[in-house]
C-alpha cells in the first residue's frame, strides 16, 4: 500500500477514519475521542465538510477523521464520494465503523466493502440503549467470531463504553469475511485487478467498483492509468456484463444484502420492547399526515423565535449597539484617528466603509450572534432526529420545484439569515438541487433583519398591502423554482432517508459542535466581509457608487413608479438588506410613498439581489460564474416583477 499522506505541519501521524451510516452518532463518538481540538474544513473540490481531530495512543499521535455519513461506498452522492475518496486517496491505518445497534444489517453492508478494501476495522455498536428499548439484542462474542474483528458496544451521549473503545483503537484487524459474487464477477474482478496500480485500498475493491459502473472513479483512473489500460478495463467490464442477465451493480448489491442479512440474523434476537417509551410515540406523531404538520409549524415557530428574534434581534441589538456602538467602535476610531495621520487610511479602517466600522462590526456584531444561535438550534434538530421527519412531510411540495424535502431547512433558515441558509444547501445531494435552492433563497426569501423592518412598515397600511406582498413572493417562488427545475440539466436526486428515533439531545454535545462550527465561521466567512468592504471602499473613493445611484434613478422612477430618493434604498439593500428596507421605511414615514408605491417597493426590494455577505457566500459555495449569473438574473427579474406589479396596480386602480 502507498504511504498515507502526511498531515500539514506534522510528522509521523497515523490516520484513523470514522465511517458509518447517517444518524448513528458518529460525530458524537468523534468528539469524545478527540476532545475540543477539532478543525472543520471542506474536502478539496467539494462543499462537504470533514472534521479532523488529534488523539495520542501508545506514545504516537493519530489524526482522527470524521467522514460524512454514508449508506454505500460506491458513491451515489457527494457525501459518499468524499468518504470513499478519503479511504482511496488518503488511506487509513484503521477504520472505526460506527453502527446503529438497532440496524446491524445496514452497518454490515459497509463492513463488507471495507473488508474488500482490506482496511483494518473495529465495529462500534452505538445506541445500545435504544436497541434494548426496542427489544433488539446482539451477541457480540458470536459477531466477533464471524467477522474476525473487535466489536464494542457504546452509548455515546452517556459516554458509556468510550474508554474501552479508545483503548482498543490499536487492535484493529482486517475483517475475515469474504463475499462470493459468483464465478463471472470474481473472474473479471481478478482480471481488472491485475491492470490496476497499488493504492491505499485493495485492487479488488476498485475492480468491483468499476464493474458496478462507478462513474466517480473516472478522474482517479485518468490520473493513475494509461488510456490503453482504461480501454482494456472498459472492454472487460462490457464483456462481463454480456455474460450476465442482470446489471452487475444489481448482482453485487444483492449479494451484499443477502450476506449482511445472514450475519445479522445469526447474531441478533428480537425480544419484548420496553414499555412506556414516550420518544417512540413522539417519533410516530411527528410523521403523521395531520399531527406532523402541527409539530412542524411549532418547530419552525420555535426555530424562528430563537434564531430570528432572539439571535437576529436581541443579541444583534446588544452586540451592535451596546458592545460595538458604545465601547469597541468609538475606542478603535479614537486610536486610529490619533495614530494614523492620513485621512485615506483612516477611512479605510474606521470610515463609512471601514474594515472595523463596517466589515468586523457586520461579521462579529451582526452575523455572529445569528450564526451562533443558528448552530445551536440546528445542532438540537440534528441530535433530536427530527430533521429527516421535516424533510418527509415537505417532500411532496418541494418536488414540484425540482427539490426534495431536505430543501425545507435552507428555505426556513433563509428567514433568519441568507448567508447561513446558503451554507446549509450543502445537505442537498446534487449540484442541481443546491443551485436551485440557492437561487430561490437569494431571490424570494427575506432575511429576518429585512423582514422585521418590512413588517413594521406594513403595520401602518391595510392588510391588502401585506397580501399583495406575500402573494407575489409565493407566486414568484413557485414559478422560479418550476422554471429552474426545467432549465437546469441533471436529474432530481432520489429521496432516501433513514429515519432515526426521536431522542433528547445532550447540551454538551450541541455546544461542542457549535464551538467547532463557530471556529469555522470565523476562519472562513469573516475574510469575505473584509473583502467586500474593501471593494465598497474603493468604489466609494473612486466616486463609482455615486455614479451607480445616478444611473439607476431612471429605472426606479420610470419602471417602478417610485420617487428618485428610493434609489439609495436599493443600493443600501445590497450592502445590508435591512438598511434598504429602513430607507423605504423612512420614505413612507415622510409620506413620500403611497400604498401602491409601498407594495411595489417592498416586493422589488425583497426580490432584489441578496446582501453583500450572502453574495460572497454564494460565490464561495457555487462559484463566481454561477454567482454572477444569479446576480444578473435576480436583478433583472426583480425589476421586471416590480414593474409588472406597478403596471397592474395602475390598471386596477
Amino acid at each position: 500500500m502507498q504511504k498515507n499522506k502526511k498531515i500539514k505541519g506534522e510528522k509521523n501521524y497515523g490516520r484513523i477514519v470514522l465511517v458509518g451510516n447517517p444518524n448513528v452518532g458518529k460525530s458524537v463518538i468523534f468528539g469524545l475521542l478527540t476532545g475540543q481540538y477539532v478543525t472543520v474544513s471542506n474536502y478539496p473540490g467539494t462543499t462537504v465538510e470533514v472534521s479532523h481531530g488529534n488523539i495520542s495512543l501508545d506514545g504516537k499521535k493519530y489524526l482522527v477523521v470524521d467522514s460524512p455519513g454514508v449508506n454505500n461506498l460506491m458513491p451515489m452522492s457527494e457525501d459518499e464520494r468524499v468518504t470513499r475518496d478519503i479511504l482511496l486517496n488518503e488511506g487509513a491505518d484503521s477504520v472505526i465503523l460506527v453502527a446503529d445497534s438497532k440496524n446491524l444489517k445496514r452497518a454490515l453492508m459497509l463492513l463488507i466493502q471495507l473488508a474488500e478494501m482490506d482496511i483494518p476495522c473495529i465495529l462500534d455498536m452505538n445506541m445500545e440503549d435504544e436497541a434494548r428499548a426496542r427489544g433488539v439484542e446482539v451477541n457480540y462474542k458470536e459477531l466477533e467470531d464471524l467477522l474476525g474483528i473487535k466489536v464494542f458496544g457504546t452509548v455515546a451521549p452517556q459516554k458509556k463504553g468510550i474508554s474501552k473503545l479508545k483503548e482498543s483503537l490499536l487492535s484493529a484487524k482486517r475483517p475475515s469475511i469474504i463475499t462470493n459474487y459468483g464465478d463471472v464477477i470474481t473472474s473479471y474482478a481478478e482480471q481488472i485487478s491485475s491492470l490496476l496500480p497499488k493504492t491505499n485500498i485493495s485492487r479488488r475493491s476498485i475492480a468491483l467498483m468499476i464493474l458496478s459502473g462507478d462513474e466517480s472513479l473516472k478522474s482517479w483512473a485518468m490520473a493513475n492509468l494509461s488510456h490503453e489500460t482504461i480501454d482494456k478495463i472498459e472492454d472487460l467490464r462490457d464483456e462481463a456484463q454480456t455474460k450476465l442477465k442482470e446489471p452487475i451493480s444489481t448482482l453485487i448489491a444483492k449479494k451484499r444484502i443477502e450476506f449482511s442479512g445472514a450475519i445479522a440474523n445469526s447474531v441478533s434476537s428480537k425480544g419484548q420492547k420496553e414499555a412506556g417509551n414516550i420518544a417512540q410515540n413522539i417519533g410516530k406523531w411527528t410523521m403523521h399526515p395531520v399531527w406532523g404538520i402541527f409539530f412542524l409549524l411549532f418547530t419552525l415557530f420555535c426555530f424562528y423565535e430563537f434564531v430570528g428574534k432572539f439571535g437576529a434581534g436581541v443579541l444583534v441589538d446588544f452586540f451592535e449597539n451596546v458592545i460595538f456602538g458604545n465601547y469597541i467602535s468609538p475606542g478603535i476610531e479614537k486610536v486610529v484617528r490619533q495614530v494614523i495621520p492620513f485621512i485615506f487610511f483612516q477611512d479605510l479602517f474606521v470610515g463609512q466603509y471601514g474594515i472595523f466600522t463596517m466589515a468586523l462590526t457586520y461579521a462579529v456584531a451582526i452575523i455572529l450572534p445569528i450564526t451562533a444561535t443558528f448552530f445551536i438550534a440546528f445542532g438540537f434538530l440534528e441530535d433530536s432526529g427530527y430533521l429527516p421527519r421535516i424533510a418527509i412531510l415537505t417532500n411532496s411540495s418541494f418536488s414540484k420545484i425540482g427539490l426534495n424535502g431536505k430543501a425545507v431547512l435552507p428555505m426556513i433558515l433563509g428567514l433568519g439569515c441568507g448567508t447561513m441558509a446558503t451554507m446549509t444547501t450543502r445537505i442537498l445531494e446534487t449540484n442541481r438541487e443546491r443551485i436551485i435552492a440557492t437561487f430561490l433563497i437569494a431571490l424570494a426569501i427575506p432575511c429576518s433583519a429585512q423582514l422585521g423592518v418590512i413588517l413594521g412598515m406594513l403595520g401602518a397600511y391595510p392588510v391588502k398591502v401585506a397580501i399583495w406582498w406575500l402573494g407575489t413572493l409565493f407566486f414568484v417562488l413557485v414559478l422560479a423554482g418550476y422554471v429552474a427545475s426545467k432549465v437546469l440539466p441533471g436529474e432530481k436526486a432520489d429521496f432516501f432517508l433513514e429515519i432515526p428515533p426521536i431522542r433528547l439531545p445532550r447540551i454538551s454535545n450541541i455546544l461542542m459542535k457549535t464551538l467547532s462550527r463557530i471556529e469555522w465561521y470565523l476562519r472562513e466567512a469573516v475574510p469575505l466581509f473584509i473583502l467586500g468592504t474593501l471593494i465598497l471602499f474603493i468604489l466609494d473613493k473612486a466616486k463609482i457608487l455615486g455614479w451607480i445611484e445616478a444611473a439607476a434613478s431612471p429605472v426606479i422612477v420610470s419602471l417602478l413608479g417610485l420617487p428618485e430618493k428610493a434609489t439609495s434604498a436599493f443600493i443600501l439593500g445590497f450592502l445590508r438588506r435591512d438598511y434598504g428596507a429602513a430607507g423605504l421605511y423612512d420614505l413612507s414615514k415622510q409620506g413620500l410613498l403611497n400604498e401602491n408605491q409601498v407594495i411595489v417597493s417592498i416586493i422589488t426590494l425583497t426580490l432584489f439581489v441578496p446582501c453583500l455577505a450572502s453574495f460572497f457566500m454564494i460565490i464561495k459555495e457555487r462559484g463566481s460564474k454561477t454567482a454572477f449569473m444569479m446576480f444578473a438574473m435576480i436583478t433583472v427579474f426583480a425589476l421586471l416583477v416590480g414593474g409588472s406589479v406597478n403596471l397592474i396596480l395602475r390598471v386596477v386602480g
